[in-house]
């Protein structure tokens, strides 16, 4: 489970301390100037409250980096909300994949990552397999936020998906025959799409560890 951390906001919609994440980015998304920082314990959060963002704010290194002065992070967000890689970016769309069997049928949707609510969905598809379904979700998400003229995040829990997004192919041993058809003809329209488009989105691993399942999970485990 995450370490619970605290978030101090000097310049935001509503200055004050959160105990969330979301709680922090409701009040700073798309807020020029925000001025903000987590901290690690409610005392420190606090203290650092009364005394000022002019002795706080900056002093740790960028979204990102790693962790800056002491226990905080500071960072600017953008119009989109940045968040540190340890933080769920709840403005975000969570992609994931609904298998019986691998391979066998597959499904896949995405999802807004605060709400849980439906954006897309696919499927089922014949025949396919766990991270071919992944990385057909991931650039389904891309077109679908492109098209919306958005640069939210997209989040997936498949390391080979995202390897296979960032290189433009797919490495599957699901044999090309009439049963997989379908979802090759899909993962080849996929590619196309990629090596074709520009896009500024960040496609992140969603750390399973740290926050649970992702908010697209069919809760098939």
């Amino acid at each position: 489970m995450a370490k619970q951390k605290y978030y101090v906001v000097w310049s935001g919609r509503k200055p004050g301390i959160y105990a969330t994440w979301a709680e922090c980015q409701e009040q700073i998304n798309k807020f020029d100037e925000a001025k903000f920082k987590s901290y690690e314990t409610k005392a420190g959060a606090e203290q650092a409250y009364r005394e000022g963002w002019k002795k706080h704010w900056g002093s740790g290194k960028t979204a990102g980096d790693g962790a800056g002065k002491g226990s905080a992070r500071s960072f600017k967000p953008s119009s989109a909300g940045i968040a540190a890689e340890d933080e769920i970016d709840y403005d975000s769309i969570s992609v994931d994949v609904g298998t019986s069997g691998n391979p066998g049928p597959v499904e896949y949707k995405g999802v807004d990552t605060r709400t849980g609510e439906v954006l897309f969905a696919v499927g089922p598809i014949a025949k396919g397999t766990n991270n071919l379904g992944e990385f057909l979700a991931i650039v389904h998400g891309l077109a679908h936020l492109k098209k919306a003229g958005s640069a939210k995040t997209i989040y997936s829990d498949s390391v080979n998906a995202l390897k296979w997004v960032k290189q433009k192919q797919v490495s599957s041993t699901l044999v090309r025959d009439e049963s997989t058809r379908e979802i090759w003809d899909l993962v080849d329209r996929a590619v196309r799409w990629l090596k074709t488009n520009d896009y500024s989105n960040k496609v992140l691993k969603w750390q399973t560890k740290q926050w649970g399942e992702i908010k697209a999970d069919y809760g098939r485990k």
